[in-house]
This record gives structure tokens, C-alpha cells and sequence, in this order.
């Protein structure tokens, strides 16, 4: 295979996601010996349909070492970028379904993907068995820090006072910062225009720079940014106030809990991987994410961590977003190209 990466890492990656956690998962009791003994029996595939050192790249890498380490067996990350991460979902949709190659989903690839463009050639429920959430990463709104708003109902004022002046970006047509507003909008009734970007860098630049006034997408790109003060945060989509940012309300607190839509990281099998192997993975993953090492890795990374949900809660969970989000795009008429 082609680009393929072992879990362990170099040390400069190890720094970026906790030299300790390794050695805090080194307790973690292998599963192998409770389960179908056939599974595993050798390596398995971690597909990651993005470039290195993204995040879900990287949360793919959290979770492979101490995966290894409770299944018994070595995990195997391949990164397989392309179409906004649909050419390795598709091709992990279409392999054998014996829990030997598996596919970190996300809300781009398993949801804003399947609901923007028509050919992409998968169904992110009946084409795969939905495992487990690794993490959950809150979407904040954000405004640039030279505008006079300092509170989410500032915001809505400003922007029906002034309609067409506030412009927002997106990672792109048909991502989720995109989805994110389009649904903001329906729910308030405010206009603003869309500016998409390359990706989450040109992004984080046009920001920065005031080119888009504000975002509605993942906090943990503009954290380092709102703590410098170049941005502002207003409202953050997450059950409860996240420590990072203990000043700053919830959609829910603001009267919009129908917004609190954080994003989540998940690991999915090809549809018809047998129930006893789906359980094995999901039981693995749970271990790892209820370990004190994992949980303070999250925390630190602003990453929540996974409830405990399990496959069916997951795709049901799935099921109502993929709904949601596709009564806006439909409204909103929103193609990717």
C-alpha cells in the first residue's frame, strides 16, 4: 500500500498528542481473550481519509497505539486523502467486511459529503457499520475582534440591522462550516453571505485577517486565536460551558438549543462486518476512551470526550443529523462541485 504509517510516531507528532500517553494506557487489558477468538488475528487498517496532521488524522493516531495495545494486535494508519474524504470512505465501503479495515468518519465525509454531492457513491448508514464515537470537537461562532459585538443576541441585532454586511467563510462548498450557518440562518432569520475557502488553513488566514467576519465551525482551529484576543468567541455549541472558555455561553443558553450541534470523529466498518466483531471494536474503543490517560489527552486538545454510544445509538444519532442538515441544504440548495 501506498503512504502507509505504523501507529508509532515521531517524536515531534508524540509531543503534539501527550508523551504520557503511552505510558498511561500501558494497563489496558487486552479484549482478544474475551471475544470470538478469530478476531483479530493480525493487523488491521486505520483508513484516515485525510492528509497527515489534521484532526482527524490526529485523533486517529491517539487512538491507534493504545488500540494495539487492548485488541492485541498492531493498527495500521493509512492516510488516504481525496474529495473532502470521499474516495477512502467509498473505498473502505467497498472492502471486505471482516473488521480489518475500518475508516475514521467525521461529520465532513459521513455527513456534509453524502448530502452535497450527488455522485459520491456511498451511504454513510447502509453502506457501513457505525462503531463508535473516538471524540466530539464543540463549533463555536466567532466574530472578528474590531466588530462592535460582544454577545450572540449583539450579533443577530447587528446582522438584521445590517443585512449583507457580515460575510462568513467555510472550509469549502458543502463543508460543515457552511451547513453550520446555513442552518443558523434558518434559525434566526439573519442574512449573511458566504466567502468558501480552500480548507481549514485559508480559512483561519481570511479570518484573521477580517476578509470573513465571522465562522460557525471548529473551536479547537480558533482556540489559539480567540486566548491571543484576535477573535472573538460568542456562543459555543456544546451540552455544557467548556473550561477553555468558562466566560462563553452555550446555544442552549442562548435560547437556540436546536444549533448545539458539536462535530464528532468517529470509526465505522463496511456494512455486514459481523455483530460480534462490530462489539469486540466497540467495547476496545470504549476502554481506551474511559482511560485517565485518553480523557486528559482530549481535554487538553479541547476535544470532548466520546459518551458512552453505542453502534445502534450512534446511527440513530446519525440518522437525525443527516435529516437536520439535509432540510438546509436542500432550502439552501447547496451543490459541492
Amino acid at each position: 500500500m501506498k503512504d502507509v504509517t505504523m501507529h508509532h510516531l515521531q517524536p515531534t507528532r508524540r509531543q503534539l498528542l501527550g508523551a504520557g500517553l503511552g505510558l498511561g494506557l500501558a494497563g489496558l487489558a487486552p479484549l482478544a481473550a474475551q471475544a470470538d477468538e478469530k478476531f483479530p488475528s493480525r493487523p488491521i487498517t486505520l483508513v484516515v481519509p485525510f492528509p497527515p496532521g489534521g484532526s482527524v488524522d490526529i485523533m486517529a493516531r491517539q487512538y491507534s497505539e493504545p488500540l494495539s495495545r487492548v485488541l492485541g494486535v498492531p493498527i495500521v494508519v493509512e492516510n488516504r486523502p481525496g474529495a473532502g474524504g470521499s474516495v477512502a470512505s467509498l473505498g473502505v465501503a467497498r472492502s471486505k467486511p471482516d473488521g480489518y479495515t475500518l475508516v475514521v468518519s467525521s461529520q465532513s465525509s459521513h455527513l456534509a459529503n453524502p448530502l452535497t454531492q450527488p455522485k459520491v457513491g456511498y451511504d454513510p448508514i447502509k453502506d457501513f457499520e457505525n462503531i463508535a464515537i473516538l471524540g466530539r470537537q464543540p463549533n463555536a461562532l466567532v466574530v472578528h475582534s474590531s466588530l462592535p459585538i460582544k454577545s450572540f443576541k449583539e450579533f443577530l441585532d447587528y446582522a438584521k440591522k445590517n443585512p449583507g454586511k457580515l460575510n462568513y467563510g467555510s472550509g469549502g462548498i458543502g463543508s460543515m462550516g457552511q451547513l453550520n450557518v446555513e442552518m443558523l440562518k434558518a434559525s434566526t432569520g439573519v442574512f449573511t453571505t458566504h466567502i468558501p475557502y480552500r480548507g481549514g488553513t485559508p480559512l483561519i488566514t481570511a479570518v484573521l485577517a477580517n476578509e470573513v467576519q465571522f465562522i460557525l465551525d471548529n473551536l479547537v482551529i480558533m482556540l489559539p486565536h480567540i486566548q491571543a484576543g484576535k477573535v472573538r468567541a460568542l456562543v459555543v455549541a456544546s451540552e455544557q460551558r467548556l473550561p477553555q472558555l468558562p466566560d462563553v455561553p452555550t446555544m442552549a443558553e442562548v435560547g437556540y438549543p436546536q444549533l448545539n450541534l458539536s462535530s464528532w470523529t468517529g470509526l465505522a466498518a463496511p456494512a455486514g462486518t459481523p455483530e460480534p466483531i462490530v462489539q469486540t471494536l466497540y467495547k476496545a474503543v470504549r476502554q481506551v476512551a474511559t482511560s485517565p490517560a485518553m480523557l486528559a489527552n482530549l481535554k487538553e486538545r479541547g476535544v470532548i470526550a466520546p459518551e458512552e454510544m453505542p453502534p445502534a445509538a450512534f446511527e440513530k444519532m446519525m440518522a437525525d443529523r443527516l435529516a437536520k442538515f439535509g432540510d438546509v441544504v436542500r432550502k439552501a440548495g447547496i451543490t459541492a462541485e
